[in-house]
């Protein structure tokens, strides 16, 4: 995070953010806060609102103002577009429609960077290269190459410079942010300062096209032998954390629906076959690719009647810890069973909301919410929205939405419009129940038990021979600590007895000299008559006090 200082080159910047801002009507969000309230008469005096009689809708107006600012917001408006927990429908739904396309950068430096990265002049390391890119986009752009062996590749370069053009965008970002919390509770709720340093974990790790490559490593080892979805082969020597070389991919792009429709795919397969490759990755692999949208994913249909998906663009990804894969499994199944006390049970119990929370307020939440959407017939409920409305109702009850459920339901909703996009009868009920239900059979019961024991019988194997000696150092250290505890209670029998004692040695020396006080009272009184008033009722007194406490003493 950043400080609030504003530095000569920060306040130019954010000049021109406020000008965009005001140039799409949209000064009304800078005079909304408290800092800028007491000027808000100058919106009446920004010409442009003095001729602009009918404007563009608010989430239109957004939308041109980000792609305006640059590539680093437009990307912050698509990582933006994901948090429909947060955001009002109609801002979500034109975000979506955010292109990230900039004007590629010179062929000849995109060269000398892939060369600075190789080591080698490309001449050396490809038979081809093309200068020419083949996309670009606002962190890297895309050129088409050939290996010496003849195999055809693509290289992904990052931009030159791209890091402290982001690092001053996301300073400005969290000044803007810091700014809006500061003086706008409605933004407060918001919580922008979260969000832009979500957005700066996400863009921070796109630069690393190391990790781009392991993560697409990954899913080709994940659907290696499978007929579904195919991904592109790294080739990792020429691979660096700035230049990524993978395998060339042909398909028709998926957005391209007309065009498979010509060429005879079976659209319905087609559809079906996203939702499986879906849950497929989340509950049997645990790593799902994150930014499924339709410009990272092709269609093979070499077969159209059995097509298969092929994705590119690896840079974010997804997993589930199981606790998560149980909560998604078990809630969708207790959804779609109308059981509302176990989702709010289910929540309570795992955590994802206060401890404190009366099941019974939150039961009667989610069916509020939930009721409407199942009057609906099944294959028409999204469950994309479900987890949508559940996150809305459960951040009333203080719930944190955990940033990999925000990528999961990211992915699920592209993959559920995507999906009806293909097909409009997709069930997704009906093909993801399978996978649910599956999953939950190897999770408990007999089942799950002979998993485990299939899993964790070849470490008992293993552990065998170590067995005697891992028994006798047990036992051994048991029988330490039993020793240790009887030294324990025998040190604390002598602390008995030295507390005892003290006790005794006071009171006898209390009574001792309460008895000697008494007898010197009663000599006095005997050979000095009248010298004490009253001394033989003293003395006695005395006497027997002393008496009492030195048999007190004696006795303890």
């Amino acid at each position: 995070m950043t400080s609030m200082m504003i530095r000569p080159g920060q306040f130019i910047r954010l000049l021109r953010i406020n000008f965009v801002l005001m140039r799409h009507g949209l000064d009304d969000i800078i005079f909304a806060t408290h800092l800028f309230r007491p000027f808000r008469f100058l919106i009446y005096l920004n010409p442009i609102n003095w001729f602009l009689r009918k404007r563009a809708s608010r989430a239109v107006r957004v939308r041109r103002a980000l792609e305006d600012l640059g590539p680093i917001f437009t990307k912050f408006g698509q990582m933006l577009s994901t948090r429909r927990d947060l955001l009002a429908d109609d801002i979500a739904d034109e975000l979506e429609r955010l292109q990230d396309a900039v004007p590629p950068f010179p062929g000849a430096i995109a060269q000398q960077l892939i060369e600075k990265a190789l080591g080698l002049p490309v001449e050396e390391v490809f038979d081809e290269f093309e200068s020419r890119p083949l996309a670009s986009a606002s962190i890297a752009q895309v050129h088409a190459a050939k290996l010496k062996d003849g195999k055809e590749v693509v290289i992904k370069v990052l931009r030159p410079n791209v890091l402290p053009v982001i690092q001053r965008d996301l300073s400005l970002m969290y000044i803007i942010a810091e700014l809006a919390s500061r003086y706008s509770s409605d933004a407060r709720r918001l919580r922008p300062v979260e969000i832009v340093a979500e957005y700066e974990k996400t863009i921070i790790d796109e630069l690393d096209l190391l990790r781009e490559a392991a993560n697409a490593s990954q899913l080709r080892r994940n659907f290696e032998g499978e007929t579904s979805l195919y991904v592109p082969e790294v080739y990792w020597d020429y691979t660096s954390v700035n230049v990524l070389v993978m395998e060339r991919i042909y398909g028709v792009p998926i957005r391209n629906v007309e065009e498979l429709k010509e060429k005879g795919t079976n659209m319905k397969r087609l559809a079906e076959l996203g939702v499986e490759i879906f849950f497929n990755q989340v509950f049997q692999h645990n790593f799902f690719h994150a930014d499924m949208h339709p410009g990272n994913i092709f269609v093979d249909i070499t077969d159209p009647q059995r097509p298969k998906y092929v994705a590119v663009d690896f840079g974010i990804v997804g997993t589930l810890s199981t606790v998560d894969k149980r909560y998604l499994a078990e809630n969708f199944l207790a959804f779609f069973q109308r059981d509302y006390n176990k989702v709010a049970r289910l929540h309570v119990e795992s955590g994802w909301v206060p401890s404190g929370t009366r099941v019974d307020e939150f039961e009667s939440a989610i069916r509020s919410v939930c009721e409407p959407i199942f009057e609906r017939p099944l294959k028409d409920i999204s469950f994309g929205q479900l987890l949508l409305r559940l996150f809305q109702t459960a951040r009333r009850f203080n719930m944190e939405v955990q940033p990999q459920l925000v990528l999961l339901q990211k992915t699920l909703l592209n993959i559920e419009g995507l999906g009806r996009q293909l097909y409009p009868d997709l069930d997704l009920w009906k093909t993801a129940k399978p996978f649910l239900e599956r999953w939950m059979d190897e999770q408990v019961g007999a089942r799950s038990m002979l998993i485990a024991m299939r899993e964790n019988i070849p470490h008992l194997v293993e552990k065998m021979p170590e067995m005697p000696g891992l028994v006798y150092a047990a036992l051994k250290k048991a029988a330490e600590g039993e020793k240790h505890e009887q030294q324990l209670q025998e040190m604390q029998k002598i602390r008995e007895e030295i507390r005892r004692s003290n006790k005794r040695t006071v009171l006898t020396i209390a009574g001792t000299g309460l008895l000697l006080g008494g007898l010197i009272t009663f000599g006095l009184d005997g050979y000095t008559p009248g010298l004490i008033w009253g001394a033989p009722l003293v003395s006695w007194i005395t006497g027997g006090l002393g008496v009492i406490i030195l048999t007190v003493s004696l006795q303890d």
